[in-house]
């Protein structure tokens, strides 16, 4: 267990993307709204590292957001299929921890 103590994993949630040109964006100041192409309801990406490893729900309780991890995304399959998108080649998060026991 000492040798996870030092491992260092940034870890991103996509909620969402936008495109927009640049000059709009210099524009913007404080405390303005992006819209996002996607919904509450969408599914999120979850990337380690900058490399997509799980599909995600987004909870809210009270005042508290959280990640439910859905999918978890096998490496291999994203590999061997080029052009595969975060949904493409994931699987059921039950089915994936069996790889792991």
């Amino acid at each position: 267990m000492a040798v996870f103590e030092d491992l260092k994993v940034d870890l991103t949630v996509v909620l969402g993307r936008s495109r927009m040109p640049l000059h709009i964006l210099l524009r913007m100041g404080r405390g303005a709204v992006i819209e996002l192409e996607s919904t509450e309801t969408d599914m999120v990406e979850i990337l380690a590292n900058d490399h997509p490893i799980a599909r995600g729900q987004i909870v809210v309780t009270g005042n508290r957001i959280s990640v439910e991890i859905t999918e978890l995304i096998r490496k291999a399959e994203v590999v061997r299929e080029p052009g595969v998108t975060i949904g493409d080649g994931a699987v059921p998060l039950l089915d994936g921890l069996k790889d792991f026991a």
